[in-house]
């Protein structure tokens, strides 16, 4: 420990941090990195299959998918009206009054310097299997598992280019390319994550979910990391999830990460806590604004307190599918076939739109930007247009009845159920004990819980979603700590992260939004906000030191850092607060779960560095 406490940062990660693995799911995209690297691969989490099944589905799921209803409608152009209010600009359907004066532009070339535009027109992906000359000096760890067997059985053919009608279709297709496919091809894409959760329905059981995770999760770390599966157990997992999923999806992720991807360890945190220690804090409010699902989570003395928790249903894809409807609506949009649903490539392009040209100011926004359509394996279509009302669907943050849920609705909640009633069985259960462990971590007749005498624990129920605008639940989620100090902290810390919070305007925005939104009894005046420290950044930063034997963060901007993991990875290093092994994982998951929280993983961590 004395080592530990004196050694260099850089010197433990030289040391430790080539072995850890840190993965952090989400329901669009899948960052992982190993410890020592300066920044983590950001993958579309989502796999393609091929099939043949009639009637053809593009994705696995979109059945689940429903029609804006008239309400809706209305809802959501009255959303419109008040947001133009707030903005100074023209109502939905009201005309310019001279069409012949030109609109003032509020960015003639659209550029925002956080999201550099990239006007580049995305290519068809080739599902099609490469013949064995052309793939010896190009083939991937990808398609290796793929060709494998199509390549032995041409073995002693001659050696020719072969027809298209003799080439062989890729059976699975990863990532960023799965995306890229087009709807003529015999694929169906499916979304491993929706929403915030396991995208588990009826149309999309457990069991090819959990497969299609391992599928793409191994083969991200043989393709990006270059780990191979007889190398897997020379290497730890820092699962890194958001505060969105329950108990059995957890059990079920760490499931895969030791029994199948052959991890030696792993060890969980929640995405709030990484953000707020990533940021050299303690205390925060912690907003995650992620591409389908937007949450926030309050976080005291490094513990995330469990019923400041509020899920809203909504987040950067439905800020371009807003886009999409806004342009169409002011009939700017070109004459050209965007379905977002069938054609997943169209989404793609939205959401490069939206991270290039949006942003929240006041006055008209308008910029020229090229559109580009893709068309049943045909070459990309360029189209040039003018954008208008670009401030508008990021405003759907704080008016969520302008951003409709018709696509992607939440998973069906019945399967997340834990059966195992672990709160009221699991504390009359001997587990089997570790030399090398304390006795407070283990619950049994005859042993004291001390470590958990001041600790709430929760039911476990489902998480609800909030109908709540983003400033709504901010305010809610703080008040609901019930002290005025810490009321007053957290109102003057509250951390934007994720993709979205890059968005230009929204720091702005949400302190006053925010600010307005608070009671006039409420003896708050103040409210600051934090962001610049998305996901996509490429800035990272740490210091570490140890006070108190306990794993603390001195400073910086990323809120997901793998440098930081790797640093408490190396803190605890042969202090075990992680499973060695499935069998032990097996042995305490039941206790480890049982409170319904992330913050017990927190607590045992702490407890073993205590125990130190």
């Amino acid at each position: 420990m004395d080592y530990l406490k004196t050694v260099v940062p850089s010197q433990l990660l030289a040391e430790r941090g080539s072995n850890l693995v840190v993965i952090n799911p989400g329901s669009a995209n899948i960052r992982v990195g190993l410890a020592k690297q300066d920044s983590p691969f950001s993958i579309p989490h989502c796999i393609a299959r091929r099939s043949n099944q009639l009637p053809k589905l593009n994705v696995q799921d979109q059945l689940l998918n429903s029609q804006v209803t008239t309400a809706q409608h209305m809802e959501r152009e009255k959303a419109y009206d008040v947001i133009a209010s707030l903005l100074k600009i023209p109502f939905l359907d009201e005309e310019v009054a001279n069409n012949s004066i030109p609109r003032k532009m509020g960015r003639v070339d659209g550029y925002n310097p956080q999201n550099p535009r990239k006007d580049g027109a995305f290519t068809w992906t080739d599902t099609h299997v490469k013949d064995l000359d052309s793939s010896v000096p190009q083939e991937s760890s990808s398609d290796k598992s793929v060709i494998a067997e199509s390549l032995a059985q041409n073995e002693g053919t001659e050696s020719k280019e072969p027809t298209l009608a003799e080439r062989k279709f890729r059976e699975v297709i990863f990532g960023e390319e799965a995306l890229r496919i087009s709807p003529t091809e015999p694929y169906s894409l499916r979304r491993l994550i929706r929403r915030g959760h396991l995208n588990i329905s009826q149309h999309y059981p457990m069991q090819q979910v959990l497969e299609d995770l391992h599928a793409l999760w191994d083969w991200i770390l043989l393709e990006k990391l270059h780990i191979p599966h007889q190398e897997r157990s020379l290497y730890s997992a820092i699962l890194v999830v958001p505060e969105t999923f329950d108990n059995r999806e957890i059990k079920e992720i760490l499931s895969i990460l030791l029994r199948d991807l052959r991890f030696s360890s792993a060890v969980v945190h929640q995405e709030g806590l990484a953000a707020v220690f990533g940021n050299g804090l303690s205390t925060a409010c912690v907003v995650n604004l992620g591409a389908q699902v937007s949450s926030v989570i309050c976080i005291e003395d490094g513990v995330a307190l469990p019923n400041t928790e509020k899920t809203l249903p909504f987040g950067g894809e439905d800020i371009s599918r807003c886009l999409l409807w806004t342009q169409r609506h002011h009939q700017t949009w070109p004459q050209i076939r965007t379905d977002i649903l069938t054609k997943p490539i169209d989404l793609l392009m939205l959401n490069r739109l939206k991270e290039s040209y949006c942003e929240i100011k006041e006055g008209e926004l308008d910029a020229i930007a090229v559109v580009h359509s893709y068309e049943d394996a045909m070459p990309a279509g360029s189209h040039k247009t003018r954008l208008t009302a670009l401030n508008v669907p990021p405003m759907g943050l704080f008016y969520p009845t302008l951003l409709i849920p018709d696509l992607y609705p939440p998973p069906p909640r019945s399967w997340f159920h834990d059966y195992e009633d672990m709160l009221e069985e699991t504390w009359h259960i001997e587990f089997p004990r570790r030399s090398d462990m304390p006795d407070g971590l283990y619950p049994g007749n005859n042993v004291g819980l001390q470590m958990w005498d001041n600790y709430p624990f929760v039911s476990m129920k489902p998480k609800k979603e909030e109908k709540v605008g983003l400033a709504e639940a901010i305010t809610s989620s703080i008040l609901s700590t019930g002290r005025i100090d810490l009321q007053r902290k957290l109102f003057c810390s509250i951390q934007l992260i994720a993709g979205v919070a890059l968005t230009g305007g929204l720091i702005p925005a949400v302190e006053e939004r925010v600010l307005h939104t608070i009671p006039s009894n409420e003896a708050i005046h103040t409210v600051e906000v934090q962001g610049g420290c998305g996901f996509l950044s490429l800035t990272y930063g740490f210091a570490i030191k140890n006070e108190s034997n306990i794993c603390v963060l001195e400073r910086w901007s990323y809120p997901w850092s793998p440098r930081f993991w790797a640093g408490c990875m190396g803190t605890s290093r042969g202090l075990d607060p992680e499973w060695d092994s499935y069998r032990e994982w097996q042995e305490i998951q039941g206790f480890l779960f049982s409170s319904g929280t992330g913050n017990v993983l927190h607590k045992f961590v702490e407890a073993v560095f205590r125990s130190k």
